[in-house]
């Protein structure tokens, strides 16, 4: 195989390659035999047949296989010979092929940029860790308390009030007629919360153990018995019992049935808990600062076939006049996110990261974990969906990455309260909030410019004719 390079315009290269037709015709003899071995023809017997009744047959359809097969191999071949990263599909243009002929043909590719990623290891970027004052510890752990229900017995027939437990049995009517559903024992509601039917815990207020009382509501919407939806109906209810929700002791009885060891334990998993709380948020800041200074790394020129092809995925489902009118924010989007890509993926390689199938894995099982009930429906989104696992395998890959860098990096600690993190967040948000809206701004201004100076162009111009350039056929020499 003989290589020859032509470097064009930027990162544009053409690459010429001749295999040379004693190479070819291995590759034809190697599938001729193949098809010898796997087919039957009349008149001879298993795998006999002579190549020149073979080639009657199958002649075409084994060229056109060696050819994709030796195309293949030797373009990749070729571009790892000269270390040369394609950043789109290369173009193949035939040149001249057939059977006891040399192959040539010219590979067009736009080569990926370099990027010096030892400017990685300058970078700086801020740490949180955030220190919680006991105060707001206690204040959670009084919270749960607080939501726990612990109904007692009362000691006298006293009548029922919001925040109390009503046990009844019910009898239902409506129009005079029972219905299905329509009775129940040992029925229990927390007055005030209105969780059985609209206003019906309201009318038990006041009610007192051994009691009967009416109560009459109209059926829900959607009701299991649709004729009767939204109907009057008449309960007739007997009060078995009414309880009072007694104030839970936060001691070491309280941690141990939370699953702590004690009280003091419990303490140290709320704290824990209400940091992680905010880790995540905040480990997206110091994500932020990360990626704001990668996109600092100068890089020469980006290929316009990645810029265009990446303004593609990021208008997906937009109309026309939508991409029209976000032209300027697109375009600007596409070529950060493949700059940082460029630089990820490059820093990736150099490091050797990889995710491996059982990281992939865990990250599905996290899903599970999250989707309780919905496992099923999740496995098959994946299985039917190879670009989901390829999205997947690509955040894992990125935020792996972002931890090889931060090892590397300059990173620096801060212990911060609880009302700083949150002040800092707020600020992070309203930012986020105000750089959309400038977007949007610009934008309109661009689709105003881009609507004057079609007017003036449709003043000034005339369309002329254009002729088309005749395309040079492939052709067999």
């Amino acid at each position: 195989m003989k290589v020859t390079i032509e470097n064009k315009k930027g990162l544009a290269k053409d690459i010429k390659v001749v295999v040379d037709k004693k190479t070819m015709d291995t590759y034809l003899e190697e599938r001729y035999e193949e098809v010898r071995k796997n087919y039957t023809l009349k008149g001879f017997r298993p795998g006999k047949a002579p190549r020149e009744v073979l080639k009657r047959q199958f002649g075409d359809a084994i060229m056109g296989e060696v050819l994709d097969k030796v195309l293949k191999d030797t373009s990749t071949k070729a571009l790892e010979e000269n270390k040369i990263k394609p950043a789109t599909q290369p173009k193949i243009d035939l040149k001249k092929y057939g059977e006891g002929k040399d192959l040539e043909y010219i590979m067009s590719v736009t080569e990926l940029p370099e990027i010096e990623v030892k400017q990685i290891q300058n970078i700086k970027f801020d740490e949180y860790k955030v220190k919680i004052d006991k105060k707001y510890t206690e204040e959670r752990i009084d919270q749960i308390a607080k939501s726990q229900n612990n109904f007692k017995d009362t000691e006298t027939d006293q009548e029922a009030v919001k925040g109390n437990l009503v046990v009844f049995d019910y009898k239902a009517t409506s129009n005079g007629k029972d219905f299905k559903g329509g009775e129940g024992k040992n029925t229990q509601l927390i007055l005030g919360k209105d969780l059985f039917i609209k206003g019906f815990d309201n009318q038990l207020i006041g009610v007192k153990r051994n009691d009967t009382k009416k109560v009459e509501v109209t059926l829900p919407e959607n009701f299991p018995e649709k004729d009767l939806a939204n109907k009057k109906a008449i309960f007739e209810c007997k009060i078995t019992n009414v309880k009072v929700n007694q104030e839970v002791k936060v001691n070491d009885e309280f941690a141990k049935n939370l699953g702590a060891k004690d009280l003091n334990d419990l303490k140290e998993l709320i704290s824990k808990q209400i940091n992680d709380e905010y880790k995540n948020s905040l480990d997206m800041l110091s994500k932020k600062q990360i990626l704001d200074q990668l996109d600092k790394i100068k890089i020469d020129h980006l290929p316009k076939e990645m810029i265009d092809q990446e303004i593609q995925v990021l208008s997906h489902g937009m109309k026309d006049d939508e991409i029209k009118k976000n032209k300027i924010n697109l375009e600007t989007q596409a070529k950060k996110r493949i700059k940082t890509g460029l630089i990820l993926n490059e820093f990736g390689q150099k490091n050797k990261i990889n995710v491996t199938e059982q990281e992939l894995n865990m990250e599905i099982q996290k899903q599970f974990q999250m989707m309780p009930g919905q496992e099923k429906m999740v496995k098959e989104y994946y299985e039917k969906n190879p670009s989901a696992i390829a999205s997947l395998r690509g955040s894992i890959y990125e935020e792996k990455i972002l931890l090889e860098i931060k090892k590397q990096a300059k990173g620096n600690l801060k212990e911060i309260s609880k009302e700083e993190a949150e002040r800092m967040l707020k600020a992070e948000n309203e930012k986020n909030i105000a750089d959309s809206s400038k977007k949007a701004s610009d934008n309109k201004k661009e689709e105003k410019k881009d609507t004057k100076s079609a007017t003036k162009s449709k003043k000034l111009t005339t369309p002329k004719k254009t002729k088309l350039k005749k395309t040079k056929k492939v052709s067999k020499k």
